[in-house]
Order: structure tokens, then C-alpha cells, then sequence
């Protein structure tokens, strides 16, 4: 049998040439990188399509990200900021979003079923066909929110701000609590 001889690639002898004079250097280790946190560590994988399920985020500044498609069910989102965040077709079913800051949030087709969103501040944001089915909105804010087309089935509305909140064609089967005196429902 013949034995061959291995033919290394450019990139394979770089990689080796540089383990080499890593390994012999008697030059002083470099300065370790500083240790992410778990939520730092998170914070920079969270991007579009990101599967993000039960994470804490608690407290994170997720202003202006781009979280489309992300799979945010279960999560910690709670005292979040998320204001201007592109939350399009993301999935937050169970998501504990409590004193969230999601002003001006783009959550067109979002899933935020059974999600808690008590105390929230959803003013100027974007729900167009939102699926809230059984979503905890007491207290929270939606001043000017769009929330055409939504499902808000079984939604806890008490105490909420539905000032000039859109509402046309939104299912409010079986709403608690809401107040929609000053609420647009054309």
C-alpha cells in the first residue's frame, strides 16, 4: 500500500504557522477579554430569526433591534427597553414583557399570546394583526397604538390607555376590562 502525502492548503499552513508562534512566544499573554454576561452574551446573537426562547433579557436595552422572526416565547423581557425595535412576525407567546418599553415597536403579525405585558408602555406602536389571545394588558399603555386587525381574544384590558388606539376590525371576543371610550373602532 502507498502512502500518500498530505497536500496542505495555504490557509492550513497559516493556521499551523500561527499556532506555532503562538506556542513558542515568550512574549507576555495578551490582556484576557473581558467575560460577557449572560444577557450581553444574548444581546449579541439577538438579531433576525434569532432563537431566543426563555431567556433573561430582564432590564436589556433592545432599543432599535432588528428582531424579526425571533423566537422570544417564554422570555424574561420584563423593565426591557424594545422602543423602536423591529419586532416584525416574532414569536412571544408567554413572554413576561411587565413594565416593558415598547414605544414606536414595529409588531406587525407578532405573536404575544398569553404574554404579560402589564404595566407596558406600547404608545405609537405597530399591532397591526397581532395575535394578544389572552395577553395580560393591565395597565399598559397604548396610546395611538395600531392595533387594526388584532386579535385581542380573552386580553386582560383593565386599566389600560386606549386613547386614539386603532382598533378597526380588531377581535375583542371576550375582553376584560377595557375602556375604549376615546379608542378608534371604524
Amino acid at each position: 500500500m502507498k502512502v500518500r502525502p498530505i497536500a496542505l492548503t495555504a490557509g492550513m499552513l497559516l493556521i499551523l504557522a500561527s499556532a506555532l508562534i503562538i506556542s513558542c512566544s515568550s512574549a507576555p499573554s495578551a490582556t484576557p477579554m473581558p467575560t460577557l454576561t449572560k444577557a450581553e452574551a444574548l444581546l449579541k446573537m439577538a438579531q433576525a430569526g434569532a432563537n431566543l426562547k426563555d431567556a433573561d433579557l430582564s432590564g436589556a436595552d433592545l432599543s432599535d433591534r432588528i428582531l424579526q422572526a425571533a423566537d422570544l416565547s417564554g422570555a424574561d423581557l420584563s423593565g426591557a427597553d424594545l422602543s423602536s425595535a423591529y419586532l416584525f412576525r416574532a414569536k412571544l407567546p408567554g413572554a413576561d414583557l411587565t413594565g416593558a418599553n415598547l414605544t414606536g415597536a414595529n409588531l406587525v403579525w407578532t405573536n404575544l399570546s398569553g404574554a404579560d405585558l402589564s404595566g407596558a408602555d406600547l404608545s405609537g406602536a405597530d399591532l397591526l394583526g397581532a395575535n394578544l389571545t389572552g395577553a395580560n394588558l393591565t395597565g399598559a399603555n397604548l396610546t395611538g397604538a395600531n392595533l387594526t386587525g388584532a386579535n385581542l381574544t380573552e386580553a386582560n384590558l383593565t386599566e389600560a390607555n386606549l386613547t386614539r388606539a386603532n382598533l378597526t376590525r380588531a377581535n375583542l371576543t371576550g375582553v376584560v376590562g377595557a375602556d375604549l371610550t376615546n379608542a378608534i373602532l371604524e
